[in-house]
């Protein structure tokens, strides 16, 4: 019932943003007088914890930095860190915001009462990728269940390397997720490696070591792009079981003087996913890598709470 009050209050208070959308015409600039409060005369710093995914395709910064021409005194400090670290560095009250993707992770700490004013904003997909040659024939797999009984057994023959993240992630615990579902358990064999690390890291070690692992889109096609992954491709993206949905949360220990300026960040983020989100990385990529949530708000929000519920 819990869940079920989180996700509904989530969705009311966004449908509600959505009618008085409607109606609005104002320019960004025009709504920093009508909806936002007026910049802090000093300088002030907002750390804000968040998964490596956001950080290290440079959308945080790319988002921070347009802030910044509404509100050049405030600075976004960034903490890069898996989802579970930054759960964690939340409930310490070491930083004022969170942006992560891990629904049910999220939902543990939302009834620890560390979180509040939910916001959906982003999603993309979850891929596996691998050596070119694919040695476990993923590519013919019928899901992603299918996809890791496939590298399982290709491991168990030395046939193949699985890398995970190993470091509580949004990305790790999906991993855990999908192999649950198979009902096969890879910790302690050889050909599973957990690397404890962030998304950059592994894929460059998946590179190195012609592994598998499983990435989120966004980070991929970037690395991809720069020339950094010349021995990995993509090679498993089917099934909205793979969808990545990307949430921002106030803290409630943040002091009231500095929470009321990360909210105003959250709701510019938020007010302006379709631009900002929608448009990151087309240029430099030829592809969005990531979704803005605007436009399937709904279907979104039921898809976070199966997975908050773990089904």
């Amino acid at each position: 019932m819990i869940l079920f009050l989180v996700a509904l209050n989530i969705l009311q208070y966004n449908i509600s943003k959505e009618i008085s959308r409607a109606s609005a015409t104002y320019t960004i600039t025009t709504t920093l007088f009508t909806s936002y409060p007026p910049p802090p005369q000093n300088e002030i710093r907002i750390r804000v914890s968040t998964t490596t995914s956001l950080y290290a395709t440079g959308l945080l910064s790319y988002l921070a930095s347009q802030f910044n021409k509404l509100y050049s005194t405030i600075k976004i400090d960034f903490i890069p860190v898996g989802t579970g670290a930054a759960l964690k560095i939340a409930e310490r009250g070491d930083v004022c915001a969170v942006f992560v993707h891990a629904p049910d992770l999220e939902q543990q700490y939302i009834s620890k009462g560390v979180l509040e004013y939910g916001r959906i904003f982003a999603y993309n997909y979850f891929i596996i990728v691998g050596p070119s040659d694919d040695p476990a024939m993923i590519r013919n797999a019928t899901s992603a269940e299918d996809a890791f009984r496939r590298i399982y057994y290709a491991g168990e023959h030395g046939k193949a390397i699985f890398i995970s993240r190993g470091d509580n992630s949004g990305t790790h615990i999906k991993e855990l997720s999908i192999w649950n579902k198979t009902g096969l358990d890879p910790h302690g064999r050889p050909w599973y490696r957990e690397a404890g690390a962030g998304m950059d890291q592994v894929l460059i070690m998946s590179n190195e070591m012609k592994a598998y692992t499983l990435s989120d889109v966004g980070t991929y096609l970037k690395f991809k792009k720069e020339g950094r992954l010349p021995y990995l491709e993509e090679l498993f993206s089917k099934g909205s079981d793979l969808i990545n949905i990307y949430s921002m949360y106030l803290v409630k220990s943040c002091s009231s003087d500095l929470k009321i300026y990360a909210k105003t960040f959250l709701d510019f983020v938020y007010d302006n996913q379709k631009d900002l989100i929608g448009k990151f990385g087309v240029e430099e990529y030829g592809a969005s890598l990531f979704n803005p949530a605007i436009d399937r708000e709904k279907e979104l929000t039921c898809e976070w709470l199966r997975i908050a519920e773990g089904s």
